[in-house]
């Protein structure tokens, strides 16, 4: 059973199409991931499910069914625009938004002091809002987010203001979270962070859909035509192999998106020799090489036939 599905969800804000025909479903107990350029929708969606947002057309369904008054107590949703009341100390938020949810003092109180602690937040249970650092804060506002034990997790930009290690704290719980059965909607324009969480992907362009569907279907319908490698020497050469339609540059590690039948073989041979080959490996493209490829297409030409990529 899906855990969400919208229908032909629109919204416009006066002549823009913010989103557009809007269609997918969140299966019960999965990751799924709502990706996107920046301006692409991704927030308007998710206000619409959420019903903070009206749509103009279109249905949110839970379950198969309308989102009743209960839905959102079931429903731990982290908006991007963070929110928290800056006079009240870290315990009185905690209590307060766990209490918005139906989720009584008496069953929060024995939870408050494992989650400061796992958040590196206990020094500061009684000290308020004001006094943290936005990290600090954004851990605060996870916790609220997850306290009341919610079924369904809606995460809009999820590990903005976070430092490495505190991103990959809260990417440990997602993952526990997920293992638990929780079902997790994030949306987050970092490919990396979506490559690595998430199960099902969508992803929306200009207010469409332009891709849909599982991580590696989604990853096996572009090919196995993209090289990995990492070299020593100097490698300005390679953007200008014959051959190359592409290339991602971190210096050492490149990543090549190769022209259709181009043999990978010819880039090992044109290396050899000139760099140190410390790794090369023939892969499908990482979801970064098809979030710039895909963000670049006119959306109309997807749903027309010309990618074929935009599927349920």
């Amino acid at each position: 059973m899906n855990a969400i599905e919208t229908e032909r969800l629109c919204r416009n804000f006066g002549a823009l199409a913010v989103a557009n025909n809007i269609d997918f479903r969140m299966e019960q107990g999965a990751r799924h991931a709502l990706i996107g350029p920046n301006g692409a929708g991704k927030t308007t969606t998710i206000r619409m499910v959420m019903n903070i947002t009206a749509p103009d057309s279109g249905a949110v369904l839970v379950e198969g069914k309308p989102a009743g008054r209960e839905f959102r107590n079931r429903v731990g949703y982290l908006p991007e625009e963070r929110g928290l009341y800056k006079k009240m100390t870290i315990e009185e938020v905690i209590i307060y938004m766990a209490e918005l949810k139906g989720y009584p003092k008496t069953k929060v109180l024995p939870k408050i002091d494992p989650w400061l602690k796992r958040m590196d937040l206990l020094p500061y249970r009684l000290r308020k809002v004001e006094e943290l650092s936005k990290g600090m804060a954004q851990k605060l506002q996870f916790i609220t987010t997850i306290m009341h034990e919610p079924d369904l997790l809606i995460l809009d930009e999820l590990f903005s203001g976070l430092d490495p290690v505190n991103t990959e704290l809260i990417k440990d719980i997602i993952m526990e979270l997920r293992r638990s059965g929780v079902t997790i909607l994030f949306s987050t324009h970092v490919m990396e962070q979506a490559e690595k969480l998430c199960d099902y992907l969508c992803m929306i362009s200009k207010g469409k859909k332009v891709i849909d569907g599982q991580l590696g279907e989604v990853k096996a319908r572009f090919g196995t035509n993209s090289v990995q490698i990492e070299i020593d020497g100097d490698g300005s050469f390679v953007r200008d192999l014959p051959g190359v339609a592409r290339i991602t540059d971190y210096n050492r590690y490149k990543e090549l998106r190769l022209n259709e039948g181009v043999d990978p073989d010819t880039i090992l041979r044109s290396l050899v020799g000139k760099v140190k080959v410390r790794r090369f490996a023939v892969v499908e493209p990482s979801l970064y090489d098809i979030f710039i490829e895909m963000a670049k297409v006119d959306p109309s030409d997807v749903f027309a036939g010309g990618q074929g990529v935009a599927n349920a």
